[in-house]
């Protein structure tokens, strides 16, 4: 098991999603940056800004992006709760040049910490090739939650995993039954989902949400890892539904640095415990 910490955390007041939109221009692949954002701060919605101008609005939270090739920047950006008139209330995230670098491949996460602050967590996505018959298995705690074990079909497999940390597996291809519980423990916070793990794929899962607005799983996959690709593999939401249209583009940003993006914005059908 490889266990890692994310990349940054940034912390956010009361709408913690930190969001710009660019115009799309073309670049070669060393000149850009794959990024998604995964919205997973409950009963909060909001809009976005970048340089002043109003870019995103009503983001819903439980709604993971599409992800999309995006120019390397610098930008500035602002998140207010959806509905506020920026011209009189202060943001609740605001950071000036940000920058989109080039060559990763990142999902950033608004999501809540541990004692329930809202927070914001880029973390790079491991593309890596995986053997014959194989896939990967990574899982990201981002809810507002103590210690948790995840567990796949009925055995822990990822111990005291502490929020916002995340934990990866190469595992054979198939279809597995998982659960969250509270480490050390049999209570189930989050599950169980049945998650098809195909040959050749990463999936993602993220556990978030809070013990009030209640526990869910989203989930992101990511495909075409049999060998080397012949471009950078782009996620999606294995568990998702109705598309909602988004301006185009859209790219995500963090404080520290990192990027995420979204042309069309996708529900994520999750588990509740």
């Amino acid at each position: 098991m490889n266990r890692t910490r994310p990349l940054a955390l940034v912390a956010g007041t009361t709408g913690a999603l930190a969001l710009v939109l660019a115009s799309a221009t073309s670049a070669s692949a060393a000149d850009t940056a794959t990024v998604s954002i995964l919205h997973a701060v409950p009963d909060t919605p909001v809009d976005v800004y970048a340089n002043g101008e109003e870019l995103l609005s009503d983001f819903q939270p439980g709604t993971l992006t599409d992800p999309l090739t995006l120019p390397a920047g610098e930008y500035d950006l602002a998140v207010f709760p959806a509905g506020v008139d920026p011209a009189t209330s202060q943001p609740a995230i605001k950071a000036d040049d940000v920058a989109v670098p080039a060559g990763a491949n990142a999902t950033v996460v608004a999501h809540l910490g541990e004692s329930g602050t809202p927070v914001l967590t880029p973390y790079v996505n491991d593309l890596s090739a995986v053997g014959a018959g194989d896939a990967r298995l990574t899982v990201r705690h981002t809810a507002a939650a103590p210690a948790v074990d995840v567990r796949a079909g009925g055995t822990v497999v990822v111990p005291g995993l502490t929020n916002p940390e995340e934990a990866s597996l190469t595992v054979p291809a198939g279809t597995v039954s998982a659960d969250v519980t509270l480490a050390g423990t049999s209570t189930v916070a989050i599950g169980p989902a049945d998650l098809t793990l195909a040959e050749g794929t990463a999936t993602v899962v993220y556990a978030w949400g809070s013990g009030d607005a209640g526990y869910e799983l989203a989930v992101q996959t990511f495909t075409g890892l049999h060998s080397s690709p012949s471009g950078v593999p782009g996620g999606s939401a294995g568990l998702a539904t109705d598309d909602a249209g988004l301006p185009l583009p859209v790219v995500a940003l963090t404080a520290l640095g990192l990027g995420a993006a979204a042309f069309g914005a996708r529900r994520v059908v999750s588990s509740r415990a």
